[in-house]
């Protein structure tokens, strides 16, 4: 007796677009996508995987979203991004979970950016040459408090070499 592999590919591989089809198997959703997504059913595809995924658990959602979101075209990634830029509310805890985790970081990203720039600008003001590798590493700096250190210390160093000392205030 031969055995013959039974080989899935994507023609046995439904095209799922429907949102309740999508919540009672969103395993298949996320196979879907992965077949599909390249080619005209992408925009569809996604659209019902954001509804199955306000059922999934927080793991899941993480892993399959990005499953799904890497398989979509050029086209379903545009128009996803298009809706987040309209002020589309998104419907599944998913979509805005990720849309939330975005905010926070651009907010992180950007008190990180301020706080070095005002390091700088103290600094600045006072008149203190800032050699390139000191400007360097105070804009790489990805640590809020040694920031806060540092525009404490451009008030009172004489040299701004002085900054990154890690004695002193």
């Amino acid at each position: 007796m031969t055995l013959t592999p039974l080989v899935l590919g994507p023609a046995g591989v439904p095209v799922v677009t429907d949102a309740e089809q999508a919540r009672s198997a969103p395993e298949v959703v996320v196979l879907s996508a992965m077949a599909h997504a390249q080619g005209e059913a992408g925009e569809a595809i996604g659209v019902a995987f954001l509804a199955a995924a306000a059922g999934l658990d927080e793991e899941r959602r993480a892993v399959y979203g990005d499953l799904v979101l890497s398989s979509l075209n050029a086209a379903a990634r545009r128009m996803l991004e298009a809706m987040m830029k309209s002020g589309y509310e998104f419907q599944s805890e998913f979509a805005r979970s990720y849309v939330a985790r975005g905010v926070e970081k651009g907010r992180e990203l950007g008190l990180l950016e301020a706080k070095a720039q005002a390091v700088l600008a103290v600094l600045d003001a006072r008149g203190l040459e800032v050699p390139a590798e000191i400007r360097e590493r105070v804009l790489a700096s990805t640590d809020i408090a040694e920031l806060d250190r540092w525009i404490r210390r451009a008030a009172s160093v004489r040299d701004a070499r002085e900054l990154l000392a890690t004695t002193g205030s």
